[in-house]
């Protein structure tokens, strides 16, 4: 089977985000002063050929391996079944 999958990063809260203060900053400077914080992430999308058992599994090890770095980002991830026309 396919799948699609969507990995979400984003830094864990605790984790200070440089790059998101500067985006903050530069839209305080354009106006837009209501907001209150920006948080900086990343989304891979993968398609995965697997099995239904195997699939949430394999994606977690490579979350856990190369696509996150769990001692200070935190990720979740969504997995849709590629359907054939």
């Amino acid at each position: 089977m396919l799948f699609e999958v969507k990995v979400y990063v984003s830094l864990k809260e605790a984790v200070l985000d440089p790059a998101g203060t500067a985006v903050k900053s530069s839209l305080h400077h354009l106006g837009y002063k209501g907001v209150e914080d920006v948080r900086i992430g990343k989304v891979m999308t993968l398609q995965i050929e697997s099995s239904q058992e195997m699939i949430e599994a394999t994606v977690t090890e490579m979350c856990e391996k190369l696509l996150a770095n769990p001692v200070i980002e935190d990720y979740r991830f969504e997995i849709e079944e590629v359907v054939s026309q």
